[in-house]
């Protein structure tokens, strides 16, 4: 029986450490979209290559429904805080030739995500 609970206990703590790994951050979200700050609140054209390369990072690390809802929420609570041009928001992946699975917006529905 010890035996037993302890070999629970260890591949309980194993699946969360492997969860929290994979898990995208809001400091990652940040890190992949600073680059596209300026262009999204004054920005015109094309966004800066680095901008480009910050979102196609982050559509590709936000691949499962919790990384897609984290940075869902990192990005509407970021938005909130910063004047950011809706329009070049929503045309920015477009722009950059890729898909995100999340919206730029404060006032993104975050629970729709996944």
């Amino acid at each position: 029986m010890k035996f037993s609970g302890e070999f629970s206990a260890l591949v309980l703590l194993i699946l969360v450490v492997s969860t929290s790994e994979a898990a995208i951050s809001c400091s990652d979200v940040i890190k992949d979209l600073r680059p596209c700050v300026s262009y999204l609140v004054s920005g015109s054209g094309q966004p800066p290559a680095a901008c480009c390369s910050g979102a196609k990072a982050l559509a590709s690390a936000a691949s499962t429904s919790e990384d897609k809802k984290t940075a869902c929420n990192c990005i509407k609570s970021t938005a909130k805080s910063i004047s950011i041009n809706s329009q070049l928001a929503q045309a920015l992946p477009g722009k950059c030739g890729i898909t995100l699975p999340v919206s730029i917006s404060p006032n993104a529905d975050c629970s729709k995500v996944g």
